[in-house]
Parts: structure tokens; C-alpha cells; sequence
């Protein structure tokens, strides 16, 4: 049922393909995980309210089955978004953990998807935003993500693209699964191979884009995701060294752009109010190397922002960053929408 709803609400909205594409010419309008601040995160429907909200982009996160099949889900774990704890409780690791490759795809659809939880309490991490009690959704296929899209494409006649994330490599490896050949046989097979196509592949791991544009020779486009050191997220990757001008002049010969979070390409306002731009952002903007910034939302804000419009007007007016990943797509893509140039 909420399948369908979400198609309605995308057909609800005013289709305009040439309106669509030009409000964001200048800056890209990515849905982080579909529409998640409205729908649980990379659901079908979640996605489907996102395209009809006029993204430039609809983001994918991507894991492997125990089967090798590519699965959208956030996290190496299923225990924060689905009810597997309930399904399959003995099926955990020793640390407690579920995680997906240790399940077919068969048994991943068996899984409900609800609101995204705190591993530790439980709760609801945004809990303004869907009801976590309502998990009805299921987990789709990579092939399935693209699938809807590239059939709203069609009946819409519009070209909203494809933004996939690998997520950790090197863990899928060690487990005997390589993802990134996984992730790009389907890129490829589904059009987006080259740098003229509508996708984007983006990684944490520094070595394995490298691997991915030098040793499996993907021709598409290439983002390589900054993170920080304490985070753990990515073996042997100094992320101190990658937000440094030698950092950003390395990656430039490499990647088409780079995701840096908002927090490391915007230290505050000045005392006019005004963004205050980080070393990071203006050693990619020198080297016009494009910026996508992660994440806007409109329920979390910057301590130095008292709204979400002030968030954008920093992103978009003073820092001129190029797009951004954002929960809420319809809100930025309206304020660019009423943006004079």
C-alpha cells in the first residue's frame, strides 16, 4: 500500500521536465537515501516520493548479500532499520550484530524496514519523522532502485540520476565478497558507465577509488567521500592528509568530485553572517574540482544556524558549494527554485 502511495505522491507533483532540470543547473539537489526525512530511508517508496520532488540525483547505499546480490541499506547491519532481531533472532554475530551478508536475498525480503533506530537504546533517531511502529517496507535490490527510476525517467520524460555508495570494501572483501565489481557491473549494465551518463559511484575508501578508476577501469564518475580519522570508516585512509591542499590536488587527478561533510567545508558565520569556508573548500573551488556536501537537514542543524533556510543560504549563496546531499530534497530544491541567480 505505501508502495503505491508513493508513486501517487510522485505523480501528484507538477511534472515539468524542462523546469525540473533547469532549477538546478547550477547546483546539484541530491535526495539522500530518497526522500528519508519524509519515508524510511532507501525504501522504494521513500524513493518515489524523492523523484517526484525533482532531485537531481536519488542516492543509493550499497551492500552485499550472502548470495552476491547488491542490496540498498545504509549500514553493514540490518538490526537499526529492520525488525531482523525478530525474524532470525539467533542469527547475530558475537557482538550482537546482524549483519546482511550473512543473509540470501530470499531472506532479506522477508525483513520489514522501519525508521532508522539507535543501535544502543532503540529509539527513534529523528523522532519527528515517520513512525517507527509502521514498518511495512521492504529492502530492494540495487537492480530494483534503478529499475523505478529509470522507469520514471521514461513516463516522465525526465533524467533524474543514479548516486551509489560502496560501503566498506575492504570489510566486503575480507568476508569474500568483492562490492565494487559487483556495484559497477550494474552501473554499467544499467547505462552508467561513463562520464557522460546520469550516475555517480562515491566511496570513504581512498585506496579503493583509486582501485575502482585505475584497476577495474570504471569510465563513469567518481566521488571520493571525506570523513575523519576518529571515525574508523575507512582502513589505512588518512582523511587529515585527503583535506589538505596536496589532499584535494590528489584526488582532483582522480575523481570527477568530492563529498565532504558540512562541517568540513563551512566553520560557522562571520560576525555579518556570512559563511566562514574551510581550507578544504577553497583548495577544491581553486582546482574547480565540483563539492557535494553531506548532509542538510532540516531537523539537524548546525549549531550555528537557527533555521534550515540559513543552512542553504551559507551552502548555495556564500560558499557557492556546488550540491548537496539532503533528507528533505523538496525544501532545497524550492529555495534554489526562488533563488535569483
Amino acid at each position: 500500500m505505501l508502495w503505491a502511495a508513493g508513486v501517487i505522491c510522485a505523480a501528484m507533483m507538477t511534472f515539468s521536465p524542462a523546469m525540473a532540470q533547469a532549477v538546478t543547473d547550477d547546483h546539484v539537489v541530491i535526495a539522500h537515501r530518497g526522500a528519508s526525512g519524509y519515508l524510511p530511508e532507501h525504501t522504494l517508496p521513500a524513493v518515489a516520493l524523492a523523484y517526484g520532488m525533482d532531485p537531481d540525483f536519488i542516492e543509493q547505499d550499497v551492500v552485499m548479500s550472502k548470495d552476491g546480490v547488491p542490496v540498498v541499506l545504509h549500514d553493514i547491519h540490518l538490526d537499526t532499520t529492520t525488525d531482523v532481531a525478530k525474524k532470525f533472532p539467533k542469527r547475530h554475530r558475537k557482538d550482537g550484530r546482524f549483519y546482511a551478508i550473512d543473509f540470501t536475498l530470499a531472506e532479506l525480503k522477508t525483513l520489514n524496514v522501519h525508521e532508522r533506530t539507535d543501535a544502543k537504546t532503540g529509539k527513534q533517531v529523528y523522532p519527528d519523522r515517520f513512525p517507527l511502529e509502521y514498518g511495512i517496507f521492504k529492502i530492494p535490490t540495487f537492480e530494483e532502485e534503478i529499475k523505478l527510476i529509470q522507469g520514471l525517467n521514461k513516463s516522465t520524460n525526465r533524467d533524474i540520476g543514479v548516486y551509489a555508495e560502496i560501503k566498506d570494501p575492504a570489510w566486503h572483501r575480507a568476508q569474500g565478497q568483492d562490492i565494487s565489481k559487483a556495484v559497477i557491473k550494474v552501473m554499467e549494465k544499467w547505462g552508467y558507465g561513463t562520464r557522460e551518463s546520469n550516475g555517480y559511484i562515491q566511496c570513504f575508501d581512498w585506496s579503493e577509488t583509486k582501485r575502482i578508476r585505475n584497476d577495474l577501469n570504471y569510465q563513469g564518475r567518481l566521488v571520493q567521500l571525506l570523513g575523519e580519522n576518529s571515525w574508523k570508516i575507512a582502513p589505512d585512509v588518512d582523511f587529515d592528509f585527503l583535506k589538505t591542499d596536496e589532499g584535494v590536488e590528489a584526488m582532483s587527478k582522480v575523481v570527477d568530485a568530492i563529498g565532504p561533510s558540512l562541517d568540513q567545508v563551512i566553520e560557522g558565520l562571520s560576525e555579518d553572517g556570512h559563511a566562514i569556508m574551510s581550507p578544504t573548500l577553497i583548495a577544491a573551488q581553486r582546482r574547480h574540482l565540483p563539492v557535494h556536501v553531506y548532509t542538510l537537514r532540516a531537523d539537524q542543524l548546525p549549531k550555528w544556524a537557527g533555521d534550515f533556510r540559513i543552512v542553504m543560504t551559507a551552502v548555495f549563496d556564500d560558499a557557492g558549494i556546488d550540491g548537496a546531499f539532503t533528507d528533505f530534497p523538496d525544501q532545497v530544491v524550492d529555495y534554489l527554485a526562488a533563488t535569483p541567480e
